[in-house]
């Protein structure tokens, strides 16, 4: 059985993971996958790169809880979650949320799921690279419409 979970610097392959959680169950009718990349610009202000940093272990513990609820909450066949760390430039793939199911509705609202969580309660710090010099920036995005939406409260991460 594949990882769930894997925070890591490489680059990922989209094909091959969705390829990797989809194999062997015949029962996959929908896969729904959402892909972030880097952008140029935050707040207003260029970004030339950002760099993202984390505590081993605790990260990967954290999403592996949201992950569970996922599984409590929709009627979902299997979950990815693919985060990259380290120094990444504007375009470069940072995030993947794959997750599979029989039908396409239990597939979306799982990926939106575990998106909201990853933007609102993941343990990332990110430093961005800006022409007025570095800057850290609070990689845990808090959008509290999203956390309501799931029926979790903010800084609530067991959901």
């Amino acid at each position: 059985m594949a990882a769930r979970v894997s925070i890591q610097t490489e680059d990922f392959d989209l094909s091959r993971e969705v390829a990797a959680l989809r194999a062997g169950d015949k029962g996959v009718g929908a896969v729904c996958c959402f892909v972030g990349t880097v952008r140029d610009r935050n707040d207003g202000q260029s970004v030339s790169s950002m760099e993202l940093e984390h505590y081993p272990g605790m990260t990967e513990k954290a999403i592996e809880v949201m992950i569970d609820q996922a599984f409590s909450r929709f009627d979902i066949l299997g979950a990815r979650v693919i985060h990259r760390v380290g120094l990444l430039a504007p375009q470069d793939q940072i995030v993947l949320v794959a997750v599979t199911s029989a039908h396409r509705g239990q597939s979306f609202q799982a990926c939106e799921f575990l998106m909201d969580y990853l933007k609102t309660q993941a343990p990332f710090w990110k430093k961005e690279k800006t022409p007025e010099g570095e800057r850290w920036v609070d990689a845990r995005v808090s959008d509290d419409a999203a956390l309501a939406r799931w029926g979790i409260e903010a800084g609530n991460e067991g959901g």
